[in-house]
Formats: structure tokens, sequence, C-alpha cells
């Protein structure tokens, strides 16, 4: 049974608690039928089933109002202690329309948003290139006007829900200014003429990627996002809000790999004694507890300084995302080890979270890329005293 006092601690409302209870019973019984050999099937079926039961509310703000980056974590907390693609599916939803809630006009609003939230339409967000992943504003795919709209050329790659996605977010430059100046955002839906999927991706942990194409894919000038040449800004308010989850995310795994190496200790037995009786297998869970505490302390910290009124919580959010995944990987590491043979052994639940919480140290900015924030905003506000 996965620890849930944190859950009292004053960072949560009760709102959250019931949210954090409500899902994780649906979950218990809603997730244990996954056919992960299909991720394309699962991730659709995820959607539309945690739509339609109105688990992805979340994922979009409502008019007038902010995200709930606490309901975001304790959603994908709560969905990968359960379910690695049940959290992914939850996430996308989120990340893909992120620019839509925060900087979409009333038209993109309506029209996506409803579809997203209620699982009848599946989101993307398509900001990465083959050359440029965490340098952003290294991007060289283009947008160019013509005359009532824009032509998209380039490329985009890793794209989350790529393939099955009925709407993407693309970021492209419109030539306004050089670096992360000349960035504009556009929602292109998937039919869009031109857009191709032009490879699928597959992964150590599967899930649905795709490299995409764009030769000649037009969008009307109603497709852009906020103003034009403000591209990066969308992208980092998006990530500002999305990064925490994905601390979240690791934390969820990290709990469940905890959980699995408790089972584990207390029932198996060496020498004619559970191992959890072993000083070194308890000095092992004592930093597995202590990593996911601390872990959680700065997730919770990172959402609910958002949620207050922070306009930017780009140091916390950073500090969140590197610690929180780094850690999960060390946990669930030894929850391997404490498994023996079994942990490798395919198929074991320890085995799949030591493939799924890879990729978390990589995708919304890599480990060293936040180490990188952390330092410059550390550094930044020594120097204004």
């Amino acid at each position: 049974m996965a620890d849930k006092s944190f859950l009292d601690w004053p960072f949560l409302t009760p709102a959250h608690k019931t949210l954090a209870h409500g899902l994780d019973a649906w979950a218990r019984d809603s997730l244990g039928t996954i056919d992960h050999a299909d991720a394309d099937a699962a991730c659709r079926d995820l959607v539309a089933r945690l739509g339609a039961d109105g688990w992805l509310r979340p994922t979009s703000a409502e008019a007038g109002e902010a995200f709930d980056v606490r309901a975001l974590c304790l959603s994908r907390e709560t969905l990968a202690r359960h379910d690695g693609l049940a959290d992914f599916a939850f996430a996308m939803q989120g990340l893909g329309t992120g620019a839509i809630s925060l900087f979409g006009t009333d038209a993109q609003k309506m029209k996506w948003l409803p579809r997203t939230r209620t699982g009848q339409a599946i989101a993307a967000f398509a900001l990465t290139e083959p050359q440029s992943g965490s340098d952003v504003a290294n991007s060289t795919m283009t947008a160019t006007r013509d005359g009532d709209g824009y032509v998209l050329s380039g490329e985009k790659t890793w794209i989350s829900n790529g393939g099955i996605a009925d709407v993407y977010t693309v970021f492209a430059r419109t030539g306004d200014a050089p670096g992360a100046r000349g960035l504009s955002a556009f929602v292109v839906p998937a039919d869009t003429p031109g857009l191709e999927v032009a490879e699928r991706l597959q992964t150590i942990a599967p899930h649905p990627l795709a490299r995409l194409r764009f030769d000649g894919c037009r969008v009307p000038a109603s497709a852009l996002i906020g103003e034009q040449g403000a591209g990066f800004r969308i992208a980092m308010s998006v990530l500002d809000v999305f990064r925490p989850t994905v601390a979240a995310a690791a934390l969820g795994f990290a709990r469940r790999a905890l959980d699995e190496a408790l089972a584990r200790v207390g029932t198996r037995q060496v020498g004619g004694a559970p191992l959890a009786d072993l000083q070194m297998v308890q000095g092992h869970i004592a930093d597995m507890a202590l990593d996911i505490d601390a872990s959680a302390l700065l997730v919770y910290r990172a959402a609910w300084a958002k949620d207050t009124g922070a306009a930017r919580i780009t140091r916390e959010a950073a500090m969140a995302k590197l610690f929180s995944t780094e850690q999960a990987q060390k946990v669930i590491d030894s929850a391997v080890q404490l498994h023996g043979g079994d942990g490798v052994k395919s198929g074991e639940t320890v085995e799949r979270l030591y493939r799924d919480i890879r990729a978390l140290r990589i995708y919304e900015g890599a480990s060293d890329v936040q180490r990188v924030i952390i330092a410059r905003q550390t550094l930044a506000t020594h120097e204004r005293g």
C-alpha cells in the first residue's frame, strides 16, 4: 500500500486529496487489462476511458482560470504508480494543448479543448527537431507567410502521440528575429495536407512516438497561437506548468518500486529469516523512502508555488524534475537489486519500471540541462542581491 500521508501536507487542499483517492480507486479497478504490446491501441483506449470518466479535466485550463498544477501532479503520480502508459496518455492531453489553454484564441479553445479533455481527440506537442533537442532556440523548421496563411516546412522528431494524434501544437520559425525570438506556435490538425508521419520510433518502454515531416503543409492564419514570434515564450510557459508533472510521474514510479520492494523483502527468506531483517536491506529501504519524500516535497512545492500565483517557477520546476527523475532511477534500481534475478525478468513490475523511468531523465529538458537552469537561476538571484 503506497504511503499517502503526503496528502495531508499543507501544499494540498481537501479537493486535491479527494482527487487523489478517487483516481487511485478508479485506476485499481480500470487499469488491470491494458495490452502493452500495442501501445497505439492502448493509448487510444486509455484517453477515451480517462476522458469519459472525467479524469482529463485538469489537462486544460477553464476560461479565465489557470491550470491546477497540483491536480496535474497528483494525477500523474497516481497514474504512474499504477501504469506508465496511463500516465503517458493523461500527460500528453495536457502538454499537447497547453499552448491553446494558455494563449489560444477563443475559437481554438472551443474547437479543441472540450474534445481533448473528454477523450474524443488526442493531442501532441511538436517542439523537438533532429538537430535541436533541449536547444529550442536552434529550431530550423519554417513557417512562411503566404497570403492568408502559413506554409510549414521541416521535420519534428521524438513527438509523443506522433501517428495517433488528432491535433499537434507545432513550433516553427517565422523569421521575425534570430534564435528564440523567431519562433511561432501553430495548431495543426493531423489530417492537414503536407503533414506526414515519416517514421515511427521504438523505445525501451513502448509509447506512440514518431518523426513528422511537413512538406508544403499549409495552415490558415487562424492557426497561429498567440502572437507571431512569441513561440519560444509560449513553449517555455507550457513547460513551466508541465515540467513539475514529469517529476510527479517519476515520483509515482518510485513509490510503486518501493511498494514492490517492501513486499519482496517482507516475504523472501534468506537463512530462515525475511530479507527485511538484514541491515543492508534496511539501508536500501531507508534510502528509497528518503529519496521519495524529498522528491515529493520538491514536486508539490513547485506545484503549490505556481498555483498560488508565481508568474514563473523555472528554478523550482527544474529542481523538482532533476531530483525526482534521478532519484527515481536509483529507487527503482534498488528495487530491482532487492528482487535478485526476478528483478530483470521480462514482465516483472520492477523490470517494467526500470524501462519506464529512463526517458523521464531526458524529455522536457534533460538532467544536465536542468542543472544549467538551476545554476543560472541561482547565480542571477545572487547577483541581484
